[in-house]
């Protein structure tokens, strides 16, 4: 009787534990479906990496109010200094409004059948970018500010060639057409899905978007209105380097975002173009520096912080691409290849970029963008090559066609445009205006009041 018990016993612990084995299995099982609706979802949000990209938008947007604005500001003339700020200001929230309106579509949407050229309007006024559309791991939300705060730096850059000479209602026309024509379509052959990355071009950050394109079109445009008048004879100093260093000072923390922030993810990659953004940035700087000394027999403080962002700029396509040491070997070139295109190839051609746009961001752009050709294959410390590339002659011949079809295709679009606005309603102030100052004449406002 006993055993009968024991038995009895035994058998009920025995269906008791496969009871609870089943409850178990239909909790995982009643679990997986409340996840199916995520599951289903082909991009699913994280929140570190969407937490890193709004940091990475706000240092973008950082880079240009007040950073750049600072750095151009305190290389004009005192006359001069709020028109700069003035430009820069104006274009942020111009180029916001448009981006919204049509930019971000002929960026990064799909172009039909013209594609690998321009995006279509599939996009246009911000259609379908809503509160659940995803981009990878972050809101399209985020992806599309951070990609406008690039569209907002990139013409801003240009003001530097023509300050202190243009109209402002022309400037508004100029970089409303401008990015238009030149900014978007670039942006997309290369990071929209265009021709160029067909060709497995290296442009991590924007050396070919942002600075090669900006750069030529500055060159352009200071070909185009003349000197400013009394250039290069008559002394125009800086009125206030402490406003410059400041600016690149912003410039140089603001670039983390920059580039860092172009992995779109906060993984091993932005922490690596973070390092080496650092790495090239100090190495310019001191090469400027040194370069400049030897030259002149004094450091500058004006010539420091344009080297650092020569180096700023030349790591711009390579810092998702290349190693620390490639980084410093890069930095020490662009600091002094920017020193010698700002000053002795300046004068040698005789052109008035009034705060070397091209000699810093077009020729920085191009040693960074043929830089990263060399020093991103893994023998030189880099993370190999891009597209269907094999080794570094294929790879620095992708580099050199996106180099020189943004040159010819911005350089010639950027020249009609200048000159059909300055057949139309003219590009430049009158020389009594240029000599009070943009300031007074076209804002009615001082900077300074003595």
């Amino acid at each position: 009787m006993s055993k009968m018990v024991r038995g009895t016993k035994s058998e009920t612990v025995i269906v008791e534990r496969e009871m609870l084995k089943i409850k178990n299995l239909a909790r995982v099982f009643l679990a997986g479906l409340l996840l199916l609706p995520s599951l289903g979802i082909a991009d699913e949000l994280s929140s570190g990496d969407t937490a890193w990209m709004i940091t990475a938008t706000v240092l973008v947007l950082f880079m240009t109010i007040p950073g750049l604005s600072l750095f151009y500001a305190g290389m004009v003339r005192s006359k001069n200094v709020l028109s700069v700020l003035m430009q820069c200001f104006a274009i942020t929230g111009l180029m916001s409004i448009l981006w919204a309106l049509y930019l971000y579509s002929l960026a990064f949407s799909d172009g039909g059948s013209v594609n690998a050229f321009v995006g279509g309007l599939d996009k246009a006024f911000l259609s379908g970018v809503t509160v659940d559309a995803m981009s990878g791991s972050i809101p399209e939300t985020v992806f599309m500010t951070f990609q406008m705060t690039f569209a907002i730096i990139t013409p801003a850059l240009i003001v530097g060639a023509f300050a202190e000479r243009m109209k402002f209602s022309a400037l508004l026309i100029f970089m409303t057409l401008w990015v238009t024509i030149c900014y978007a379509p670039v942006c997309h052959w290369v990071w929209g899905g265009g021709w160029l990355g067909d060709y497995g071009i290296l442009d991590f950050a924007g050396g070919t978007v942002v600075h090669i394109n900006a750069g030529i079109a500055g060159l352009v445009a200071a070909i185009v209105m003349g000197r400013r008048e009394g250039y290069p004879k008559t002394q125009m100093p800086p009125h206030n380097l402490g406003l410059t260093i400041v600016g690149a000072s912003m410039l140089w923390v603001g670039w983390f975002g920059f580039n860092a922030g172009s992995e779109l993810a906060a993984d091993n990659v932005a922490g690596m173009a973070m390092a080496v953004t650092q790495l090239a940035t100090a190495a310019a700087a001191l090469a400027w520096m040194f370069a400049e000394w030897l030259k002149h027999g004094k450091p500058s403080v004006l010539g420091i912080a344009s080297g650092a962002v020569a180096g700023l700029v030349a790591i711009t396509p390579a810092c998702g691409s290349i190693g620390p040491m490639g980084a410093i070997a890069l930095g020490l070139v662009a600091g002094v290849g920017c020193f010698f295109a700002s000053t002795a190839l300046k004068r040698a051609v005789g052109y008035d970029d009034s705060l070397d746009v091209f000699g810093v961001h077009a020729v920085g752009g191009i040693i960074g963008a043929l830089g990263v050709g060399i020093l991103c294959a893994t023998q030189f410390g880099g993370a190999g090559f891009g597209g269907g590339n094999s080794s570094i002659s294929a790879q620095l011949g992708a580099q050199a066609i996106g180099i020189v079809s943004t040159i010819v295709y911005t350089g010639i679009c950027s020249f009609i445009i200048l000159k059909i606005l300055d057949s139309l309603i003219g590009l430049r102030v009158d020389e009594e205006q240029e000599s009070e100052g943009l300031d007074v004449s076209l804002h009615n406002e001082r900077g300074y009041i003595l």
